[in-house]
């Protein structure tokens, strides 16, 4: 079972969540960061303005979609996940994790090998996903055999110099150092 344990965001700062290895699925000792409502009302759209926040912190915009419907990590890369419209209830961690719900507004920065997928969404449900510049992202469901190769692959991903949101002065430089 994983560890879910969390604490409440405070001025500002990312709520956190950290998951434990479930033995399918690795998880990470760094924890989950969720910024509620980072953007409300903007003069352009939000996946506009989230592409020019991530990409001035150095995690340059990858995709516009939704979120896949089935477990899945990323073994070589972090990840976050800007959401542009809509909303929808995520699995983080795993089948022993939580169901976060999320909505536009919200950015969600993933740590290499925590478990995600969607669940219910809206009808336009949209999300703007971005990784640290220099990291390609792959794809693991928790298939027999995937491991130890991607427990190797997440112990040599760098901690990216700067946190999407707030750049250099905290959220992930804080908490995953």
């Amino acid at each position: 079972m994983s560890d879910t344990s969390h604490d409440q965001d405070t001025h500002g700062k990312p709520v956190c969540y950290r998951f434990e290895d479930d033995g399918i699925f690795p998880n990470s000792k760094l924890p989950l960061l969720v910024y509620p409502k980072v953007v409300a009302a903007v003069d352009v759209s939000p996946a506009d303005w989230f592409e020019r926040l991530f990409g001035a912190n150095g995690w340059p915009p990858a995709w516009r979609d939704g979120i896949y419907p089935f477990d899945h990590y990323h073994s070589t890369a972090h990840e976050v996940l800007g959401v542009c419209r809509g909303q929808a209830t995520v699995a983080m961690g795993g089948p022993g994790g939580i169901m976060l719900d999320v909505s536009a507004g919200d950015v969600v920065v993933i740590p290499a090998g925590v478990a995600h997928k969607r669940g219910a969404a809206s009808a336009d449900f949209l999300v703007l996903g971005a990784y640290p510049s220099g990291q390609r992202w792959d794809m693991h469901d928790g298939r027999p055999g995937e491991r130890p190769g991607t427990d190797h692959n997440i112990r040599r991903v760098p901690l990216p110099p700067a946190d999407p949101v707030v750049g250099i002065a905290g959220g992930l430089t804080h908490l995953w150092a």
